[in-house]
């Protein structure tokens, strides 16, 4: 199979001037197609829906077709349930208020050390209806979360399970059927922070035991904005956070209404990756063009972080921040790491001479780092790979690490 990268360069419209972009877990390029997507329904589609006049009914069902485009996206049986949300960090908050009549003093919320904090501080709110919240750890020397150690939290008061699909820090996949084996054997349900899993790997939910699932559009290729997924019980179970009138799914979940043209902009996305399907396996459509398109970014990306974590590996003074092995199954190409004696923010800002742009920080898994004892000296630096990166740019990486030794200095922790 060969990925076909001159035409996934092509489609985006900021990677023309020259930079290496490596914060792509921070927020990708955007596509060149959702950037038109979003001016033509501003030009042509912008009036509100509910109108029987045919510009408002041609709105309607504008954004009709772009949910449906998500949901063929993620694999949902039905667009319905799937409910645009300003951001992943949004859509948990709206579903942890949304899900909190349904919890009662006593119940307990197992929460992880290694999710960003979008998929944490949310579920917080529960503390008012008297839930307990438990902490599933990892070991900070093999930084690997272990699935017995879910086991002992899990018992007959678990009501809820909040865990990432992978960490923005770690960059490791976490074995999410096997979780959801556990939680649905445990009688609760499943939410899943699936922003760092999104970009890199195909999602189908209808495949998959859990319950809710949440990630963030401009990491994966389009506007700022948010998608939360439940099943269709769920979501109809759940309180409405609009007027109190409106009891429909996904209405009642999207109080003001979605932002149209955010929604026209995203739905750009899955025909993108079904064509960059279709290029690496010529034939192939629909469902199956996913699939291809997301074997191909996996294999490509698996090249860019191998490059980098073989020269890491070859530097004493590094510590990789994860698994050591690129082509890994469970490893995505999201690598963090630190020199030993440097500050992180330097390191990072030192690469920037040579246009490689990437982050330092805790990257709002704070709870994570200092799990680790990483939050000194400036946290750790990011480096995370797109599949419309190349390996010269990799390479231009690593010449910038070799090449400029960074003086020693304190700095801040920036990132999301």
């Amino acid at each position: 199979m060969t990925f076909p990268l001159a035409f996934a360069r092509g489609a985006f419209c900021g990677l023309d001037d020259g930079w290496a972009y490596f914060d792509n877990a921070g927020g990708t390029q955007i596509l060149e197609a959702s950037v038109d997507a979003m001016a033509a329904y501003l030009r042509h589609s912008n009036v509100q829906t509910g109108g029987t006049y045919p510009r408002s009914q041609a709105a309607a069902e504008a954004l009709a077709t772009h949910r449906a485009a998500l949901a063929r996206l993620i694999g949902a049986p039905e667009a319905e349930e799937v409910v645009f949300t300003p951001s992943t960090t949004g859509g948990f908050q709206l579903l942890a208020r949304a899900l909190a009549p349904q919890f009662a003093p006593g119940d307990e919320v197992i929460l992880t050390v290694f999710d960003h904090e979008s998929n944490i501080g949310p579920w917080q709110v529960l503390a008012e209806r008297g839930v307990t919240f438990r902490f599933w750890t990892l070991d900070p020397e093999t930084r690997v979360p272990r699935l017995e150690d879910l086991d002992a939290l899990l018992g007959p008061k678990t009501r809820l399970v909040a865990v990432t699909w992978a960490s923005n820090i770690l960059g490791q996949v976490m074995p999410l059927e096997a979780i959801g084996e556990r939680v649905q054997g445990a009688g609760a349900q499943l939410a899943v922070d699936a922003v760092a899993y999104a970009p890199h790997r195909r999602i189908n939910v209808a495949r998959l035991p859990i319950d809710y699932l949440a990630f963030s559009l401009y990491k994966t290729f389009g506007p700022h904005q948010g998608v939360l997924w439940g099943r269709r019980a769920h979501l109809e179970a759940l309180a409405p956070q609009y007027h109190h009138f409106i009891d429909a799914v996904p209405k009642k979940l999207e109080p003001g209404n979605p932002n149209y043209e955010l929604a026209a902009a995203a739905a750009a996305i899955t025909p993108y990756l079904e064509a960059l399907g279709q290029r690496a396996v010529p034939g192939v459509e629909g469902s199956d063009a996913l699939d291809a398109a997301f074997e191909a970014i996996a294999t490509h990306e698996g090249r860019l972080a191998e490059r980098l974590l073989a020269y890491l590996r070859s530097r004493p003074d590094a510590d990789i921040v994860g698994g050591s092995d690129g082509l890994a199954a469970d490893r995505l190409p999201i690598i963090s790491f630190r020199l030993a004696g440097w500050d992180a923010g330097v390191v990072a800002q030192a690469v920037e001479a040579a246009q490689v742009a990437v982050r330092y920080g805790d990257f709002h898994a704070r709870r994570l780092i200092e799990h680790l004892g990483l939050a000194g000296q400036g946290g750790v630096v990011r480096v995370s790979f797109a599949h419309y990166n190349t390996l010269e740019e990799v390479d231009r990486l690593i010449q910038a690490l070799s090449v400029q030794t960074p003086p020693k200095a304190d700095s801040s922790e920036t990132g999301a």
